[in-house]
C-alpha cells in the first residue's frame, strides 16, 4: 500500500477521534456546569463516530486487530489455511460491493431530494459520504491481503487471538514458579 495513503487514513482517524472526544467534553461541560447544551453536538457526535467506525474497520483489517473466530482455520495445514483465506476474502469482497451499490444509491437519493442534517445545515449526503469511502478502502484493505495471500507472504486474516493473549497474561514470568489461583487467595 502507498505509504501517504496509510499515513492520511491514520492521520484522518486520529483526527476523528479527537474531535469526537472534544466536541463531547465541551457538550458535557456545557450541559452538566452550565445547564446548558449545543444543539447540534449529538447530531456531530453520531456523525463524526461512524466516521470513525467506517475508517477503522479498514484500519483494522491493516492492522491484524479484528477478533476472529478461527480456531478451525488455524489447525488447517498453511495450503489449506491460504485457500479459506481466498474464499472468505472473496464473501468480503461481494459483501463490500453490494455495500458500495447501495451506499451509491442511497447518496445519490439524499443528494436528488435534498434533505439536510436535522440539527447542522449541510447536506446529508455530504455527512454520509463516508459509507462509500469507508467501504472503498475496506475493499481495498482486503485486495492487498489478497495479494499478500496469493504472493504466499501470509496465510489468514492475522486476527487478534485474545485467547492466546490471555494464556500469556496467565504465564508467569520465566524463572518464577507457577502459582494456582487457590494459593494466591490463600485458601487451599
Amino acid at each position: 500500500m502507498v505509504r501517504w495513503l496509510n499515513k492520511l487514513e491514520e492521520t484522518i482517524f486520529c483526527a476523528l477521534l479527537v474531535a469526537m472526544v472534544l466536541l463531547v467534553g465541551v457538550e458535557v461541560f456545557y450541559r452538566f456546569v452550565l445547564s446548558e447544551g449545543i444543539s447540534w453536538a449529538q447530531e456531530a457526535s453520531l456523525y463524526l463516530s461512524g466516521w470513525f467506525v467506517l475508517f477503522g474497520v479498514s484500519w483494522g483489517i491493516k492492522q491484524g486487530a479484528h477478533i476472529g473466530v478461527d480456531v478451525l482455520v488455524k489447525k488447517l495445514p498453511r495450503g489449506g489455511r491460504r485457500i479459506v483465506t481466498l474464499i472468505a476474502l472473496a464473501v468480503c469482497l461481494s459483501y463490500c460491493a453490494l455495500l458500495l451499490v447501495g451506499s451509491f444509491q442511497y447518496l445519490s437519493l439524499t443528494h436528488m431530494v435534498g434533505i439536510e442534517l436535522e440539527d447542522i445545515p449541510i447536506p446529508k449526503w455530504q455527512a454520509t459520504l463516508i459509507l462509500p469511502i469507508g467501504m472503498a478502502l475496506l475493499v481495498l484493505r482486503f485486495l492487498e491481503l489478497g495479494w499478500r495471500v496469493i504472493k504466499d507472504e501470509a496465510d489468514g486474516f492475522g486476527f487478534s487471538d485474545e485467547g492466546e493473549a490471555s494464556l500469556n497474561l496467565a504465564e508467569p514470568p520465566a524463572g518464577e514458579p507457577h502459582i494456582e489461583k487457590n494459593d494466591r487467595e490463600g485458601r487451599p
